[in-house]
């Protein structure tokens, strides 16, 4: 019985079609995994580097703060970055009418670099989703496509033979039925990791989002940042 039914059997009996299906559905479900668990630990690096923004407009200068930032794909310190260079450009080329960037105001200048620096964060941060969303919905098609294509495959070995028994029909229907559960087994993951690192990406791009406004504020407004003077760090001019 054993040896008539399961997985190996299927592959053994099955037709280059079949074998594709199987193929395809094991490189997606395997490229499913990479970047969720590679998607997971990479969320958890870049909430660990959030912490750091609590810490930030407390220190004494802004190149302080921007020191006790970690350098290693940290989408805060990079935000920051950003504006410090933004407006460091912006006041060096203040005296050049011949620069294009004198048609454009500091507020505007700097608002334009940190979009850009969320952007390509944002960018970042959803990398590979549109590949777990893909697998999520084609997968059960594939699987039934295979399933399909294994259960006629299966009645025309029956008609050829004559018979219908029990034990002729059970094996390649169940076996065909098979691509059905593997092309579940490879969405289910995918669409549960794509609801949960979009959910978190959300959290994250709106952190990065206030972050931006808080920079936006001290360099444009000198608006105190954290809700007390003693909490914002002191001016670079």
């Amino acid at each position: 019985m054993n040896q008539t039914f399961g997985l190996a059997n299927m592959w053994a009996q099955g037709d280059a079609v079949t074998r594709t299906v199987a193929i395809i559905l094991l490189v997606m479900s395997i490229v499913s995994w990479v970047i969720i668990l590679t998607k997971v630990l990479a969320l958890y690096k870049v909430k660990k580097m959030a912490k750091e923004v609590e810490c930030f407009w407390h220190a004494p200068s802004f190149d302080v703060a921007l020191g006790q930032m970690s350098t290693d794909q940290n989408p805060y310190g990079d935000l920051a970055n950003s504006a410090q260079e933004a407006m460091q450009h912006h006041n060096q080329q203040s005296g050049a009418r011949s620069e294009l960037n004198q048609t454009i105001n500091a507020s505007d200048w700097l608002t334009r670099c940190l979009k850009i620096s969320i952007d390509k964060s944002v960018g970042g941060l959803q990398q590979g989703l549109t590949f777990l969303a893909s697998t999520g919905a084609t997968a059960p098609f594939i699987g039934l496509f295979g399933t399909v294509w294994g259960i006629y495959h299966a009645l025309v070995g029956i008609g050829t033979s004559g018979t219908a028994t029990i034990d002729q029909v059970a094996g390649p229907i169940g076996e065909a039925l098979i691509m059905t559960a593997l092309g579940l087994a490879v969405a289910i993951p995918a669409v549960l990791g794509y609801n949960a690192i979009s959910r978190i990406n959300k959290v994250l791009i709106a952190e990065l989002n206030r972050f931006g406004n808080d920079l936006y504020a001290y360099f444009i407004t000198g608006a105190t940042v954290g809700g007390s003077s003693n909490t914002r760090i002191s001016s670079q001019d």
